[in-house]
């Protein structure tokens, strides 16, 4: 799974070159919402088009979908196996999900937002782990499902440990 070593190195490689403003990851995580919005167009405009009969709905699909696996690419240049999808359906799940906690939130059932809410961002942070390459799917194997890898003697679950990494690599207030 994740390689400690690795994963401390990458995070020191992530502060120097914050440190040098030569990398800016809040550009990609904009775009990684933008290409959550398109996921999201894609499903309303099937939606429309079902509920009115209007086959035009459908027509549009395609052009918002070509536009979202133009902008994927940006993000996930190289994948293996079902990583896109995989990348894809994390993106999709994660707005859901905080859009049905901003619902619950407006309904004043704040518990219930919270928990939506965490479970957008685990969602987020997962996307963002296979993505920077910090989780390994190739030797994945069953261990502790607290820990990242065989190594790991952390009781963190693998979703406080992803945040941890994204809320510390990708800093949307960059300026």
């Amino acid at each position: 799974m994740i390689d400690t070593k690795k994963l401390d190195k990458f995070v020191k490689e992530i502060d120097d070159m914050k440190k040098k403003n030569k990398m800016d990851l809040s550009s990609d995580q904009d775009l990684s919402v933008g290409i959550m919005d398109l996921i999201s167009l894609e499903q309303h405009f099937f939606f429309s088009g079902a509920k009115t009969g209007n086959t035009q709905y459908y027509d549009i699909i395609n052009e918002v979908r070509a536009m979202r696996k133009e902008l994927m690419v940006k993000l996930i240049p190289h994948y293996q196996g079902e990583e896109w999808c995989i990348s894809k359906h994390l993106l999709s799940a994660s707005m859901r999900f905080m859009e049905v906690g901003t619902k619950q939130l407006d309904l004043g059932n704040k518990k219930d937002a919270y928990a939506f809410f965490q479970k957008s961002y685990d969602l987020y942070s997962l996307f963002w782990g296979i993505n920077m390459k910090l989780i390994d799917l190739k030797e994945v194997k069953k261990i502790d499902e607290e820990a990242l890898d065989v190594k790991d003697q952390s009781k963190k679950s693998l979703f406080k440990k992803l945040g941890a990494i994204v809320k510390h690599a990708v800093d949307c207030c960059i300026e």
